[in-house]
């Protein structure tokens, strides 16, 4: 079983940044495909932008310009760097992993997960 820790969650007004980041136990991290989900209150679950091992990129078109994904696979660890945040950004942000190409942000593609780390931004 794969181990993912998420990091740097906080509470930032609207316009702000934060920068994500998820260290992974995989002893294959290179070849794993990495993403970003988030769930607000009430809400389900969404997939937010994911990284395949061949270098693809998929973002929500909710994030596109905004946020950004890169992983360093030395380092084991995804992240999210995310600017001009918007209240609707607010959520439970979740990394994921599979083995495998990427192909669509699914959750139910996504065998691994971690705990979670909040964000919340203000208006």
């Amino acid at each position: 079983q794969v181990q993912l820790v998420e990091s740097g969650g906080g509470s930032v007004q609207s316009g702000g940044s934060l920068r994500l980041s998820c260290v992974s136990s995989s002893y294959a991290y290179s070849r794993d495909t990495v993403a970003w989900f988030r769930q607000a209150p009430g809400k389900q679950r969404e997939g937010v932008a994911a990284a395949g091992r061949d270098g693809k990129i998929l973002y929500a078109d909710s994030v596109k310009g905004r946020f950004t994904i890169s992983r360093d696979n030395a380092k084991n660890t995804l992240y999210l760097q995310m600017n001009s945040l918007k209240p609707e950004d607010t959520a439970t942000y979740y990394c994921a992993a599979r083995g495998g190409p990427l192909s669509t942000l699914s959750a139910q593609l996504f065998n691994n997960w971690g705990r979670g780390t909040q964000v919340t931004v203000s208006s």
